[in-house]
C-alpha cells in the first residue's frame, strides 16, 4: 500500500479547480499508447465542481474521451431519474461537454425494477469482473466513510465479494450498492476530494491509520493522494503541499 500524501488548498473553489487540472492531465496519461482508462467516480458536491470543470478543459486537450471506461465506487439504489443516485448528475455534466461510449459507461443498477440492492451489487460485481482501476476517486463523510462502507456497521465486515449491497445505511437513503475496500484498494491511485471542517478530525484519524474508520484502511496501489481544503485540514500536524 502507497504512503498518502497530501495537498491543501485554500478553499472549496480552488480544490475544485485544481483537481480537475490534475485529473485531466493524469487521464491524458493514462490513455498513453492508446490504453483505455479505466476510472471510477465518486459523488457529491467538490467531485461534481471537479467534473464541470473538467468538461470545460477537454476541448483541445488531447484527452479522448472514447477512451474512458467509467465505473462508480458506490450508488443510491433509488429509481434511475431519481436526482439523488451518483450516476445521473455526473453523466450529465460530463455529456454536456464531450461524448461517451455508452458500451464504457457503467453506471450501478437502479431501484426501477424488483431486484433488490444486494441482487444488484452481485450484478455489478460481474459487470466488474477482474477489472483494475487506474484511478479510483473517493469522498469522505465527517464519520469516515467511503463510498458506502459506514464505521461500526455491517458494511465495514470483511467479504469475498467485490460490490455489496448496503442496507439501513446511517445515512440516508438507507438502501446502497457499494464496492468493498479490497475492490477500492485494488485501484493504482486512490484520491481523495475533502472539504469542510466537518470533516477536520476524520480526515487527521483516517491519515493516522485510525482503521476504525472506513478512510483509514484505504490506498492505492501505487498512490494515495489526498486533495483537500485549508478548513478540512485544520487538524492535521503537518502538510505536504509540493508546488
Amino acid at each position: 500500500m502507497s504512503t498518502p500524501q497530501v495537498v491543501r488548498y485554500a478553499d472549496a473553489d480552488e480544490l475544485g479547480r485544481s483537481a480537475a487540472v490534475r485529473l485531466l492531465a493524469t487521464l491524458i496519461d493514462l490513455q498513453g499508447n492508446d490504453r483505455v482508462a479505466q476510472v471510477c467516480l465518486t459523488g457529491g458536491r467538490i467531485a461534481h465542481a471537479v467534473y464541470a470543470t473538467l468538461g470545460s478543459l477537454v476541448e483541445g486537450s488531447g484527452l479522448d474521451p472514447s477512451r474512458l471506461e467509467l465505473w462508480w465506487g458506490d450508488e443510491r439504489f433509488l429509481p434511475t431519474d431519481d436526482p439523488e443516485r451518483n450516476a445521473g448528475p455526473t453523466l450529465a455534466l460530463l455529456a454536456g461537454h464531450f461524448p461517451l461510449d455508452p458500451a464504457r459507461t457503467h453506471p450501478m443498477p437502479s431501484a426501477d425494477g424488483v431486484i433488490d440492492a444486494d441482487a444488484s451489487a452481485a450484478t455489478y460485481g460481474k459487470e466488474l469482473g477482474d477489472t483494475r482501476f487506474d484511478l479510483c476517486l473517493l469522498g469522505m463523510g465527517p464519520d469516515g466513510h467511503v463510498a458506502s462502507i459506514f464505521p461500526n456497521h455491517p458494511s465495514s465486515e470483511p467479504t469475498t465479494q467485490s460490490v455489496i449491497g448496503v442496507s439501513d445505511a446511517p445515512k440516508p437513503p438507507p438502501e446502497r450498492i457499494s464496492l468493498t475496500i479490497s475492490t477500492i484498494n485494488q485501484s493504482r491511485e486512490v484520491w481523495f476530494l475533502v472539504s469542510g471542517t466537518e470533516k477536520s478530525n476524520a480526515l487527521a484519524r483516517a491519515l493516522a491509520g485510525d482503521t476504525s474508520l472506513p478512510a483509514g484502511r484505504v490506498a492505492g496501489r501505487d498512490r494515495t493522494l489526498w486533495l483537500v481544503d485549508r478548513s478540512a485540514a485544520s487538524e492535521l500536524p503537518y502538510f505536504d503541499c509540493p508546488s
